[in-house]
């Protein structure tokens, strides 16, 4: 587990604000915070290089890229060998339909959030990238509704 960073009043407001809209410039976040410009500069900089801030994310709609239905497939893989394990991750991930990839404990080992066109596309992709591959022993496909964002992350108080 990776070594928590210590975070400040500042610190904590900065990330929260960020979180919220990564677009905010230095002046207006400096402004926000109470700290000079410069030193609002400086601090991001120190969350980014303690790597405490890993990047910035654009956010896509992908209903409006044409990929209307999204997914959540269970997978088990079988058996669950690194020799195995590595070349499906990197199929899995590159993949034009994959949206994020996690490995689980339990019963399934990896849950896939895929965004695809329709339901004969989800298919195809189940079939075709999925239970076509010998170590693969289960899919289960949960169909998402509706995905709801949640407040910024914070340390534990």
């Amino acid at each position: 587990m990776a070594d928590s960073v210590t975070l400040d009043p500042v610190d904590l407001e900065i990330l929260r604000l960020l979180q919220n809209d990564a677009r905010t410039t230095y002046r207006d976040l400096a402004a926000a915070v109470g700290v000079a410009p410069s030193t609002c500069l400086d601090r991001v900089a120190r969350l980014r290089r303690g790597g405490v801030i890993l990047g910035h994310e654009l956010r896509l709609d992908p209903a409006k890229l044409g990929r209307g239905l999204e997914a959540l497939l269970l997978v088990q893989v079988r058996p669950h060998r690194r020799e195995l394990i590595t070349p499906f991750v990197d199929r899995i991930r590159a993949l034009p339909e994959s949206r994020a990839l996690f490995h689980l404990t339990g019963p399934d080992d990896y849950l896939v959030h895929v965004a695809v066109t329709g339901t004969s596309d989800l298919q195809r992709l189940v079939i075709d990238e999925f239970t076509s591959r010998r170590e693969v022993a289960r899919v289960e496909t949960r169909l998402i509704f509706q995905e709801w964002s949640c407040g910024p992350l914070l340390p534990p108080e």
